[in-house]
């Protein structure tokens, strides 16, 4: 997952609300659905204005010392902000602080892992999660993006100090740096066996990298500008990256050799994801016999998230468009939910969920606040997202079920 619009805030967890029955079978993504029903918004089209809570990053912390105090506020759509505060006025003998909130919020419930609030007159509700580990010396700048090995044991970062590195996931001790990049590094992701690493960065350079070693065992290059963000085809033998230069392009790993442009956008591709598509998806067919080197690529769907409030989706192996959509602002993110439903992102906080057999009008858009929307993840029965922040945060939570883990930046 990679972000470009300044510090990295709060990762959201949200229910879709996708029935059932949509769900493609033979789609890989989303993950198997959870034993527990989870509350589900309604479906439909239009827009879900909501008036989000937020809370000091720090909360769980700050409200554990007596008389100790963190801000929260609420954002109802096109209203001032309410601001207001919670304090502590003691710790119970069960270890959970007693909390009160300012006039015109109330503490609903409070236990050692979360606190739930609620703004009565805009009928709002938030819980939050406490954080149950914070790494804060691995950067000490904004984190730009993360990634963890599909094992959980490590994770990879890279950071606007210019770093990238690697460190033990279960409690933050370094491992690895990496170094090779000139200039940021945007995006750093891990192949699937969770030994190598693929980024990219504002060198114009692809670079893949061992976990165990910190090596640069390749290098790509061909892009013109900027590289914005990348996806790992099936096991990895083949990648592909977006660029600023306006081009995504697919790779040949083991040769270190560019098998092609997939297209040329003429304008910044901020985001990119591949997923298998459904049967149903007519993804049309090569001009050109493919190449041997490709593959994984048959099949699978090509999402673009453009500067110029395009979202475009190709065919991989193809290289044919499948549609276009235009948004209300610059598109950030994407991700795929099934084999025909997407997510995409937008820098005035929209969240379009859509389903690629009918793209024309959205099935929702989801609107939290108008803060940018700057990455997107399927996650269980519903997807994780970030926005950025107002208040200039650098803290990224990583939601998974109803714990939460904070990589922090000093």
């Amino acid at each position: 997952m990679g972000w470009r619009r300044g510090p990295i805030a709060h990762f959201h967890w949200w229910s879709v609300g996708i029935d059932p029955a949509l769900r493609s079978r033979r789609s890989s993504f989303g993950g198997p659905t959870s034993g527990k029903e989870r509350k589900r918004r309604s479906g439909g089209g239009g827009v879900k204005m909501a008036a989000p809570l937020r809370i000091q990053s720090d909360w769980a912390q700050a409200l554990r010392k007596d008389e100790g105090e963190a801000w929260l506020s609420c954002h109802p759509p096109g209203k001032p902000t309410l601001y207001g505060s919670l304090t502590c006025q003691g710790i119970g003998l069960d270890g959970i602080p007693e909390v009160t909130a300012s006039e015109g919020f109330i503490v609903n419930e409070i236990n050692k892992k979360s606190i739930h609030i609620s703004c009565p007159k805009e009928t709002a509700s938030s819980k939050f999660l406490a954080p149950y580990t914070t790494f804060s010396r691995i950067h000490t700048k904004s984190i730009t993006c993360l990634d963890i090995s599909s094992g959980g044991g490590l994770g990879v970062s890279s950071s606007t100090d210019g770093s990238m590195k690697i460190w033990q996931a279960s409690n933050g001790e370094l491992r690895r740096v990496l170094e090779g990049h000139v200039f940021d590094v945007n995006c750093c992701r891990f192949f699937p066996s969770g030994l190598v690493v693929l980024s990219g960065g504002m060198d114009a350079q692809l670079k893949i990298w061992s976990a165990e070693d910190a090596s640069c065992v390749v290098t790509f290059k061909g892009h013109k500008g900027g590289i914005l963000d990348t996806a790992i085809v099936d096991r990895g033998r083949n990648v592909v990256s977006g660029s600023r230069d306006g081009t995504a392009r697919l790779w040949d790993c083991g040769r270190s050799a560019c098998l092609g442009v997939i297209a040329d956008c003429g304008s910044s591709i901020n985001g990119v994801a591949v997923g298998a598509a459904d049967n149903s998806i007519n993804l049309g067919s090569p001009e050109q016999m493919p190449s041997e080197r490709e593959v994984g690529t048959e099949l699978k769907m090509l999402l673009l998230a453009r500067e110029d409030k395009k979202l475009q989706c190709f065919g991989l192996q193809s290289r044919q468009p499948v549609f276009l959509f235009i948004g209300s602002d610059a598109f950030n993110c994407c991700t795929f939910l099934s084999g025909f439903l997407l997510l995409a992102g937008t820098q005035d906080g929209n969240i379009y969920q859509l389903d690629v057999r009918n793209p024309r009008a959205p099935v929702q858009v989801i609107h939290r606040s108008g803060a940018p929307v700057l990455s997107l993840l399927s996650f269980r029965d519903g997807f994780i997202a970030s926005q950025g922040s107002h208040m200039g945060e650098a803290d990224l939570y990583m939601l998974s079920g109803w714990s939460c883990a904070t990589l922090s930046a000093l």
